[in-house]
């Protein structure tokens, strides 16, 4: 049997706090829609339209 060492794809890590640039929200855009990520209270990730 031939072992093949496990290909593993780079995926993007961002800190939520460098995007909201120490704040509690930062907006993204995407193919001209702009979304809203939020860090709640509890510590949560919200995205919304």
């Amino acid at each position: 049997m031939n072992a093949r060492p496990e290909l593993t794809l780079a995926v993007p890590l961002h800190e939520a706090l460098t995007l909201t640039e120490g704040g509690r929200e930062a907006r993204i855009l995407l193919n001209g829609m702009i979304y809203s990520l939020r860090i709640t209270r509890q510590g949560k990730l919200i995205l919304t339209k």
